[in-house]
């Protein structure tokens, strides 16, 4: 495993080792099969790896979702957004689970969205109301994509009216018995 103490060595590969029945295994080793050469000017110091020092950790001001698979934190990282509400809850939840599942992309899939809902709550809280037509990009698809977006609003169109006529024919149906 891979932490941040791995240095540019660490990834050296061993001289004895065979990769040979990989196709296309060292098709870059030869400097006169070089597509950048004489372009690059070639000093053969890249073969060495790279040698740096781990720059100053950032400070940790807000909370900081960490994955799984990576126990400590990265050098850098967003702080604009700490997770908070609802969403934040889901995402907490989402974090629990490998890079490589369901369990982590569903959630964070579904928390992006209800952060949005969340956003546009803040805003009607805070007084201001959202355009949320421009904020959709709607102007610019029907300037640029008329057809995809009357399909869009058709869709929608439908799937509203179908959504309406359902829940007024369940109240009609209780109402009369």
């Amino acid at each position: 495993m891979h932490t941040d103490e791995t240095k540019p060595s660490d990834f050296k590969k061993s001289e004895n080792s065979d990769y040979s029945h990989i196709k296309g295994w060292g098709i870059d080793a030869d400097p006169e099969n070089d597509p950048t050469y004489p372009i690059k000017k070639r000093t053969n110091e890249e073969h060495e790896g790279y040698a740096w020092d781990r720059p100053a950790q950032q400070p940790e001001t807000v909370e900081i979702l960490k994955s799984v698979e990576r126990p400590n934190l990265t050098a850098v990282f967003g702080t604009a957004s700490p997770p908070e509400g609802l969403n934040g809850k889901i995402r907490e939840l989402a974090f629990k689970y490998s890079e490589s599942s369901y369990g982590r992309w569903l959630p964070l899939m579904l928390a992006d969205r209800i952060g949005v809902v969340e956003g546009i709550m803040d805003d009607l809280k805070k007084g201001h109301v959202p355009n949320v037509f421009a904020e959709l990009g709607w102007p610019a698809e029907w300037k640029h994509n008329k057809k995809g977006f009357l399909l869009k609003m058709a869709l929608i169109g439908a799937g509203t009216a179908v959504a309406v006529s359902l829940l007024t024919s369940k109240k009609k149906t209780e109402d009369e018995d």
